[in-house]
């Protein structure tokens, strides 16, 4: 990893707790990462010698690297987060990386990747299947997002757009606590997913999300015995 420092060009509030920042690389004015990798910051704490580092993330393809963008989510008091949250177009930020390799598999023979989110956890799905996408490929893919309610929603135009403009791609959102007049599909991601593991020949799980769902989702496939499974926890503060 190295260190790069970098400007925000725009901030974006997604949802009421939800938040997207894009920052343009100053020094070294590039990165080559792969679709899935995240980067860290270092926060710096009052009184303390060491800062806490917090690892983002990338929600932006590989194709562009002369920026990224970051997807979070606002936790009060969280210090990650509200050190995002405080920046504003113009300022400049450090952070280190790229790092990790929760990354797609294309030698495991998979011909359906299945990505499972939750949260903001969708990110490195994100960058995941818009680098999937811009080759062609015989493989399919399935995003399984699941969220609380209606005002937890955001990306949806984007994603409809691209199941629209690339049949091999299909997304199914789930809402856990939603309105009466929600018409969509109710629950957490663990019934759809039991669902398509059980239904789709080919499969390879990719999951990125809290501590829980990963557990659950990864112990339902192993009880199915169908597919492997890639994981990556989630960061909330």
């Amino acid at each position: 990893m190295r260190t790069y420092t970098a400007t925000v060009i725009e901030r974006r509030e997604l949802t009421h707790d939800v938040r997207e920042l894009d920052l343009r690389l100053d020094d070294p004015p590039s990165m080559s990462f792969l679709a899935g990798q995240f980067v860290s910051f270092e926060i710096p704490q009052p009184g303390r010698r060491f800062g806490l580092t917090r690892p983002y993330s990338i929600a932006s393809p590989p194709q562009r690297n002369d920026a990224i963008t970051l997807l979070f989510n606002l936790v009060p008091n969280g210090p990650g987060s509200s050190y995002l949250d405080a920046l504003r177009p113009g300022d400049s930020t450090s952070f280190r990386g790229p790092a990790g390799t929760f990354v797609i598999r294309y030698d495991d023979g998979a011909t359906h990747l299945l990505f499972v989110a939750t949260g903001t956890g969708i990110a490195p799905f994100k960058s995941m299947i818009y680098d999937w996408l811009s080759e062609p490929r015989e493989s399919r893919a399935t995003l399984v997002w699941g969220l609380r309610a209606e005002r937890d929603l955001y990306y949806c135009r984007e994603l409809n757009d691209l199941a629209r403009e690339h049949p091999r791609f299909r997304w199914i959102v789930t809402l856990s606590r939603p309105s009466p007049s929600w018409n969509g599909r109710v629950g957490r991601v663990q019934p759809v997913v039991e669902e398509l593991v059980k239904t789709t020949d080919g499969l390879a799980a990719y999951l990125c999300g809290n501590s829980a769902m990963i557990r659950d989702v990864s112990d339902t496939i192993k009880r199915i015995g169908r597919c492997p499974v890639y994981r990556e926890q989630w960061y909330r503060d």
